[in-house]
């Protein structure tokens, strides 16, 4: 079902770096960040190596869910800006060699837009889906209409009606995908995301992609949804990307997408392949959740086993039709500097991410160590359970030493979310004058990854341990150690190298390893050594 033509060829060197926007950077002094902050901060993110930026929603909203709840798709919120000031930070980044994605929350609304505002005063709208008796999980009419609706998420999500793959005769709110309703909103998709695309901007990051037919076994009648959608972007928009929140990359890309991310939910594991890397049961966590300890912690006690398993399954389903995307976090979940982990254990994280055969997504403030913040309140609908608010995600970008970590000249008390008040905070200004920083480390390892494509996306890998360290090839050219435990470990170097290829020449010697950017890993008598988080990448002589 996947669409016959290729995906735009940028997207195979993109570095991706998710923006939120209130927390950004705040132009305006209103607490709040904005377009125009955005583009004052380019020149970091062109610095930095990024050429693909995805922002979450900006449209306007009542934001009792943080913009995940639209008013108008065709509309900026005020507090971001006007569509001017979209369109310019589009053409700033571009002329930095930088693309700009929107956030496409597709599957429902506000309870505020005009369409469910009508909807609710129509029994013949059919734009959401409407029950004319009690259904569990649905909401109350707010109108004259009477009856009941179906919410997607909190009940001022009222879900589009995108039909139902199965239809009840004793559930008569269950339309096909034929209906008048689903078509309308299908035509109405296709208008947004041209609206934006003639604009300029490069795609979309689609919200919740799996979730607009229901009742879909197999996600057969939304893969054909989505087929349909990509085969008029692939006509109409060829250099346009399309990327899903499914959290299922294989089945994903079959239903259409150039890609899809690896996330804390999502496909038959429901998110342990990315949980088992970076969670550590501090931060966002979901009381159902069962996993052991992650591998990126420092006893040392997890194994890359559960992801690489995930991660090759994927490979084998997507391979020539789409991406496998790897976040460092988002805005639904936990920083990677969470809980117990520390600053010096980052560094490892991010060669692993930047040197693994995916699509690498930099979650923004990641490339400073920027912590997930605990203790904070409920705003805009952030908290999800008694262990999961995701505000401690997407506290303000700290880029200097002092007031408000120069995200905003606001008082501190009308900031969207409180600065973090460790004295001892990271920022990107301290950072950049230290060569040693994580911000360098993580702009050496993405300049490194676009002056080796064999470390890109496209490249082959292979596993030679997959304990402490991990230690992989790639394209047969490249090795990678990384060891992200407090204790040391070491391989034999023959184990480690590919068929054919010696290391007796040593480190910097011909015929040996060459080292491209190494923090604590080294060859010593037949060994590959690596400190406590540590990392090497090597060229094969």
């Amino acid at each position: 079902m996947t669409s016959t033509r290729p995906g735009p060829d940028w997207l195979a060197d993109a570095v991706l770096y998710q923006i939120y926007p209130q927390t950004f950077a705040d132009s305006d002094g209103d607490g709040i960040g904005d377009f125009a902050g955005v583009a004052e901060r380019l020149d970091h993110l062109a610095w930095l190596g990024v050429n693909t930026v995805w922002l979450n929603p900006c449209f306007d909203s009542p934001f009792r869910d943080a913009g995940y709840d639209v008013s108008d798709y065709l509309a900026p919120a005020p507090r971001y800006g006007t569509t001017e000031d979209l369109a310019a930070l589009v053409e700033a980044a571009r002329r930095r060699g930088i693309r700009i994605l929107l956030d496409l929350v597709a599957g429902h609304t506000s309870d505020r837009h005009p369409w469910f505002l009508a909807a609710a005063e129509d029994p013949g709208d059919h734009r959401y889906i409407w029950s004319d008796r009690p259904v569990d999980g649905f909401a109350a009419s707010p109108g004259s209409r009477p009856g009941w609706y179906r919410p997607n998420f909190f009940e001022c999500q009222p879900a589009l009606n995108f039909g139902y793959a199965r239809g009840r005769s004793d559930q008569p709110w269950r339309q096909a995908v034929d209906a008048d309703g689903p078509r309308a909103n299908r035509a109405a998709l296709r208008e947004i995301m041209a609206h934006w695309l003639d604009l300029g901007l490069a795609g979309f990051r689609v919200d919740m992609a799996s979730s607009l037919v229901k009742d879909d076994p197999g996600f057969v009648e939304t893969a054909k949804l989505w087929t349909g959608l990509r085969d008029w972007l692939d006509r109409a928009h060829p250099r346009a990307a399309l990327l899903a929140e499914w959290g299922d990359p294989a089945t994903a890309v079959a239903a259409g997408f150039h890609a899809d991310f690896f996330l804390q939910f999502g496909g038959a594991d429901h998110g342990l392949p990315l949980r088992s890397l970076w969670n550590n049961g501090a931060g966002t966590v979901e009381e159902h959740w069962k996993q052991g300890p992650c591998y990126f912690e420092a006893e040392g006690r997890g194994t890359p086993q559960v992801f690489l398993d995930a991660w090759r399954d994927a490979a084998e389903l997507t391979e020539g039709a789409g991406y496998i995307a790897l976040p460092t976090a988002n805005h639904d979940f936990s920083r990677l500097a969470t809980g117990p982990r520390t600053a010096e254990q980052l560094a490892p994280a991010f060669a692993f991410q930047l040197t693994w055969p995916t699509l690498p997504a930099v979650y923004y403030g990641d490339e400073i160590g920027m912590r997930y913040l605990p203790g904070l309140p409920d705003v805009e609908g952030s908290v999800l359970g008694p262990r999961y608010n995701r505000a401690g995600s997407r506290t303000p970008m700290q880029w200097e030493p002092g007031a408000n970590a120069g995200f905003s000249t606001a008082p501190a008390d009308r900031l969207y979310l409180p600065v973090d008040p460790d004295p001892h905070r990271p920022d990107v200004a301290t950072q950049r004058a230290d060569p040693t920083s994580l911000l360098h480390t993580v702009r050496r390892l993405i300049a490194l990854r676009r002056s080796h494509p064999g470390l890109g996306a496209g490249g082959t890998v292979e596993v030679r341990s997959a304990g402490y360290p991990l230690v992989y090839t790639r394209a047969g050219r490249y090795l990678v150690v990384v060891n992200p435990r407090r204790e040391p470990g070491a391989v034999p170097l023959g184990s480690a190298l590919p068929d054919g290829v010696s290391g007796a020449a040593g480190v910097g010697g011909r015929g040996g390893v060459r080292p491209l950017d190494v923090q604590g890993v080294r060859v010593v008598d037949g060994e590959l050594r690596a400190d406590g988080f540590s990392y090497g990448v090597f060229e094969l002589g």
